[in-house]
């Protein structure tokens, strides 16, 4: 029977990285023969890194998925941004790993990515697709520092003409300003931010291992300075947190300032995995949020329409204050919002 890992396997161990400490935690049980690294410096402090050899790497995303995209490439799984409320948690238990704290310190790494996604780009059956990236896992993520897979893929995509998009928390991608310019020269390339709030004691604690908010928009300054039109994707908006007229207002503000041509707002929505962690994480944090929580997500892992709809009016109306209409252009990832139709999930909260 196939698995959901069958396309990984270990790499050819070359030797140990300079600055790695010899790997001595367990393998996961799905990855028999990946190659465990951990590293001395205090970046990576307790996180283990299981170097594979993918054996594909452009994912065709499943038909019932909302995303507006059909492929992607995703060079980890599993992310040192340690989001409480990550919805690709749950992919984790796939490898025999937690959806909590292995989300955040186990990162499976593709370590062959950049060369399958050349080859990929060559075989004849592919077509030349849009390909979307960012959007499982953050492939701007930390370990990218270490790791550089993204320079070769975006060359190969750039070299191939191949339209692709990022989504990204991570200011890494300042690092890749050249090859994503001569990318942008013959084939469409569009870059996005994720910017949920900027209040700065609450992204401490719900995105401990983001680039803060104020960097992040810093990034899309000098991404539009280069030529780039960035959309920021409003999300998530925290029920209780950040969904206040003051939260929007103020992040509104800063996204404009920042030369975002598009803001687009999309509510907390707590798949299973992310919803237990978040959950954990909210009865500690804030206790008295957890009786309007359960309120919210009592039918699945959506909001109610009638709650998304006036947020997204509201953050609408910061918009036009500050002179940031929301429209397409710019906006590449063009996310709808969840239809009114979304199935309930009988979920739990606490």
């Amino acid at each position: 029977m196939a698995m959901r890992w069958d396309n990984l396997s270990a790499p050819p161990d070359e030797g140990i990285p300079d600055g790695a400490a010899p790997a001595t935690p367990p393998l996961p049980l799905a990855l028999p023969g990946a190659i465990a690294r951990t590293f001395d410096t205090p970046g990576f402090a307790g996180m283990t890194f299981y170097e594979v050899r993918a054996k594909s790497i452009i994912n065709r995303v499943p038909g019932t998925s909302r995303v507006p995209f059909e492929w992607t490439i995703n060079p980890y799984r599993g992310c040192s941004h340690a989001c409480k409320y990550c919805f690709a948690r749950n992919t984790h238990t796939y490898l025999d790993l937690d959806a909590g704290a292995d989300f955040d310190r186990k990162v499976i790494v593709k370590v062959n990515a950049g060369e399958l996604v050349r080859r990929e780009l060559a075989a004849p059956r592919w077509r030349g697709a849009h390909i979307a990236m960012g959007t499982n896992v953050d492939c701007y993520q930390r370990a990218e520092g270490r790791y550089r897979l993204m320079p070769p893929i975006i060359e190969a995509l750039r070299d191939f003409a191949n339209p692709f998009s990022i989504l990204t928390k991570g200011t890494l991608i300042l690092r890749d300003l050249p090859p994503l310019r001569q990318a942008a020269e013959v084939t469409r390339v569009g870059i996005s931010y994720s910017v949920g709030f900027v209040d700065e004691e609450l992204w401490r604690a719900v995105e401990p291992g983001t680039p803060s908010p104020r960097r992040r928009l810093d990034a899309v300054r000098q991404l539009t300075d280069a030529g780039f039109e960035v959309g920021v994707l409003m999300a998530p908006i925290l029920p209780g947190l950040s969904d206040d007229d003051e939260s929007i207002d103020a992040t509104v503000a800063a996204i404009a300032a920042s030369g975002a041509t598009s803001v687009t707002p999309l509510a907390l929505h707590l798949r299973p995995g992310a919803r237990e962690w978040y959950a954990q994480w909210l009865a500690r944090e804030f206790p008295q949020l957890v009786p309007r929580y359960r309120q919210l997500y009592r039918a699945g892992a959506y909001a109610p329409q009638a709650y998304q709809r006036e947020l997204t009016a509201r953050v609408r109306m910061a918009a036009r204050r500050h002179g940031l209409d929301r429209g397409e252009r710019g906006d590449n990832r063009r996310l709808p919002e969840p239809p009114s139709a979304a199935p309930a999930e009988q979920l739990t909260l606490l």
